[in-house]
């Protein structure tokens, strides 16, 4: 996985986290559902994330969520398919 440079300029102090097993995850250009899909994530990958925002609840294989977690400059994926071990925030809220 290529990460862009907001990720390559923070990836040292950045957790990562496995996204559901076999689900191959949508990240959109924003939190929530209708914002474009900019690119779909291999099954069984980690993601950083920067920060999180509340956005369109979905439900998914960690629960139901309405927190969705920036991954890469520009690029959203719903909590409820990250396995954070928390069902609150894990980072801090995005600007």
């Amino acid at each position: 996985m290529v990460l862009g440079s907001a990720a390559t300029a923070n990836a040292a102090t950045v957790q990562t986290y496995p996204t559901a097993p076999g689900v191959r995850l949508n990240a959109r250009s924003g939190p929530g559902t209708n914002y474009t899909i900019v690119r779909v994530l291999p099954s069984d990958t980690r993601v950083p994330i920067f920060c999180q925002s509340p956005g369109t609840t979905v439900s998914g294989y960690y629960g139901t969520s309405n927190i969705w977690d920036n991954i890469d400059s520009g690029e959203y994926v719903s909590d409820a398919y990250v396995n954070t071990g928390s069902d609150g925030y894990v980072a801090s809220r995005c600007g």
